[in-house]
């Protein structure tokens, strides 16, 4: 097929749609020549036409690119890149196969795409994945716009859209399953539940082959283009199909009151090492997109899956930048979640910042600054697979960050175990990390608690297993973490006895309890809530199976525990106390500041010592006319604890004893139990709330 090509711009990168024809851009410094294919069908084995880009015409400084008139979206295309294979110096260009475009918005060929082909010498074009042309300007968002909710008044969800709905026991058709579409039927369960924010795994597109043999890489953490929704999520399999029903999605959960977050994974992508699969950035430019070690053959991995993307070098900090405005312009996202985001605080040759405490990172500083993100939520996973560990001074470096608050989960898992010296800790999760994050004037609900997330064992599992028990990964348990601070209250795995389930429930609520009254902004595990369990497994990233889909048989088994999550929820977000921006002032009287005092057993007393496994602490809000008790007890036995004076005509009710039977564990006000004494037995490893109110 001839057709008619002009020089075109170098600008925008990607393949972008004008009035009369269709404008091709692709960045590659050192690539001596480029070939445009076009295929006729989706998963045309060969194109029906490949357009060599003239380097006299078609190329402007390090940007190759072509106009071709009468083009229009729909199109499929690829690209082949060529140039010095000299892995010595940085460079792996190979003519043989089709690679992606990094700006690409569509991907199709999945049922044929085959990563040993990209991985092994030749071609693989009739096994190659590739682009489609798009044209995004049609779609009817019907005035819908980001929710910018504040953190305080934030619930997180952290879910996967394939296993929340891909169990056949979801209700759903066949076709709507782990799908965007099968995601839309289940809002109504979400929002019941008083969640406010779904934090999604990753909906890049990814490669499920890069797993061992035989299994899947199903959380997704292996990507291949950033700027396209994973095709397998969609039920509408037309080539608009994703994309249009990622942003029904959107925009349904916005309508229900739901931000949507993305988990974004720019440490490193599904290429791998130097014996990976050449799929996009290798291919095009490998030593701009990557962090390679010093004989330039090898790459740096701090990202602990075999390479590490380059986030701090121009044209990859551009590619970021441009995709994060990308997913809040055109996809309406509210915020983004980043993967392993201390590697982006390493320069471009993988070292850690100089003076971190002065110096922004440019692409953070970017991201931060950029007006089209102003407003967006941005939650960093302060630390990488290489030690790098910036809890605390990720918002430092960068201002407008949250961060998912590690110790919080680890002090809290140490203190319901029964720890001994982690009182003070304790203390420090519940006053929002004052002694991690030093600011006075940043937001405390910029600290993401939780206790489980994907990584690791769920919160069923985590006070039923004292050891991970990963075999069906194929890797001899030598994946995922080794310390879980997890206690399986007295026999490994499952078990039918009664007094050791019980035990097991009531460190469930004990969980659930502290997370939520704590400062900072609570997020839990899709599944925790019905205490899905895993198995053991606490690295369950190839697992498509029921280890990780939703298990909706479990909402009516574990419906009473559902109930508490649901009723502890929006008693929480009810209360102005747990809808502060400021840290509480400790004292133990203020006329005008929501503030907290600190009890042990005896008021006034708090018990800082290594045997204490016990601590109480007042909340008050004066202006809302709030009052709270609140007591932790991780021993095991009863302890006795004294109740503050109230004045006349107050008395304290009960709210939450977790050592009662689960269907009386939280209680509404308006039929809460009346504690008429000044002693309040805790039973042993259970918490208890009571709130002031009239007689």
């Amino acid at each position: 097929m001839l057709l008619k090509t002009l020089p075109g711009e170098s600008h925008p990168l990607g393949a972008t749609v004008e009035h009369n024809g269709v404008n091709f851009c692709l960045f590659s410094k050192h690539a001596t020549a480029v070939e445009l294919l076009l295929f006729d069908q989706p998963n045309a084995p060969q194109p029906i036409d490949t357009i060599p880009l003239d380097p006299q015409l078609n190329r402007t400084h390090y940007y190759w690119h072509i106009f071709i008139p009468e083009l229009q979206a729909g199109q499929v295309y690829a690209y082949r890149v060529d140039g010095p294979y000299t892995p010595e110096k940085g460079h792996r260009f190979d003519k043989n196969k089709v690679l992606l475009d990094p700006y690409g918005k569509a991907i199709v060929g999945s049922s044929i795409y085959n990563r040993n082909a990209a991985r092994q010498p030749g071609d693989n074009c009739a096994q190659a994945l590739r682009n489609v042309v798009i044209d995004n300007s049609n779609y009817d968002w019907e005035g819908d716009r980001p929710l910018r909710l504040h953190y305080s008044e934030s619930v997180i969800y952290e879910m996967h859209v394939g296993g929340f709905t891909r169990n056949p026991n979801s209700g759903l058709s066949p076709e709507k399953r782990g799908t965007f579409a099968g995601l839309i039927e289940k809002i109504p369960y979400l929002k019941n539940l008083g969640i406010t924010a779904v934090e999604l795994l990753p909906v890049h597109y990814f490669d499920p082959e890069d797993a061992m043999p035989g299994l899947t890489n199903y959380w997704g953490y292996s990507t291949i283009n950033f700027f396209t929704p994973h095709r397998s999520y969609s039920s509408d399999k037309s080539v608009l199909g994703p994309i249009n029903e990622f942003r029904d999605m959107v925009k349904a959960l916005h309508k229900a009151g739901i931000e949507v977050i993305l988990d974004v994974v720019f440490n490193h992508t599904a290429e791998g090492d130097e014996r990976g699969a050449t799929l996009c950035f290798r291919g095009i430019d490998n030593e701009t997109y990557y962090i390679l070690e010093p004989d330039l053959i090898h790459y740096k991995n701090y990202s602990g899956c075999g390479n590490t993307f380059r986030g701090n070098h121009p044209i990859v900090g551009r590619l970021i930048l441009d995709c994060l405005r990308y997913w809040v312009t055109e996809m309406h996202v509210d915020g983004f979640r980043f993967d392993l985001a201390s590697v982006l605080t390493r320069d471009a040759k993988g070292n850690p910042l100089e003076n971190r405490q002065t110096h922004t990172p440019d692409i953070l500083w970017s991201i931060e600054s950029d007006p089209a993100l102003a407003g967006t939520k941005l939650i960093a996973e302060a630390w990488d697979a290489a030690g790098l560990y910036d809890v605390g001074r990720f918002v430092e470096l960068a201002d407008w960050f949250a961060e998912w608050n590690g110790p919080f989960r680890d002090d809290v898992r140490r203190f319901i175990k029964g720890d001994a010296g982690m009182v003070p800790c304790l203390a420090a999760r519940i006053l929002g990390s004052p002694d991690i994050y030093h600011r006075i004037d940043t937001d405390v609900n910029r600290s993401i608690n939780f206790i489980t997330c994907h990584d690791g064992f769920s919160l069923n599992d985590l006070v039923s297993y004292n050891e991970k028990h990963n075999e069906a990964n194929k890797e001899n348990s030598r994946d995922g973490a080794n310390d879980n601070y997890s206690w399986n209250c007295g026999i490994e795995g499952e078990t039918d006895d009664p007094k050791i389930e019980a035990l097991r429930l009531q460190q469930i609520k004990n969980f659930l309890t502290i997370l939520f009254i704590s400062q900072g902004t609570p997020m839990i595990l899709m599944g925790d809530e019905v205490r899905h369990t895993r198995k053991g497994n606490n690295n369950v990233y190839c697992q498509d199976n029921e280890l990780n889909w939703f298990d909706w048989e479990e909402v009516d088994r574990q419906f009473d525990l559902w109930c508490f999550v649901r009723r502890l929820i929006h008693f929480i977000q009810g209360l102005q106390l747990f809808r502060q921006e400021e840290r509480l002032e400790v004292t133990y009287a203020s006329l005008h500041h929501p503030y907290i005092s600190w009890h042990g057993t005896e008021l006034g007393k708090p018990d800082w010592s290594d045997y204490s496994r016990c601590l109480a602490f007042s909340l008050r809000h004066p202006d809302a006319d709030e009052h709270l008790h609140v007591m932790l007890n991780s021993y095991w036995k009863p302890l006795e604890f004294e109740l503050p004076v109230l004045g006349h005509g107050e008395s304290w009710y009960r709210v939450i004893d977790t050592a009662l039977p689960l269907s009386e564990t939280f209680c509404e006000l308006d039929a809460a139990y009346q504690v008429k004494t000044q002693i309040y037995e805790v039973q042993a490893r259970s918490c208890v709330i009571l709130m002031v109110q009239p007689i």
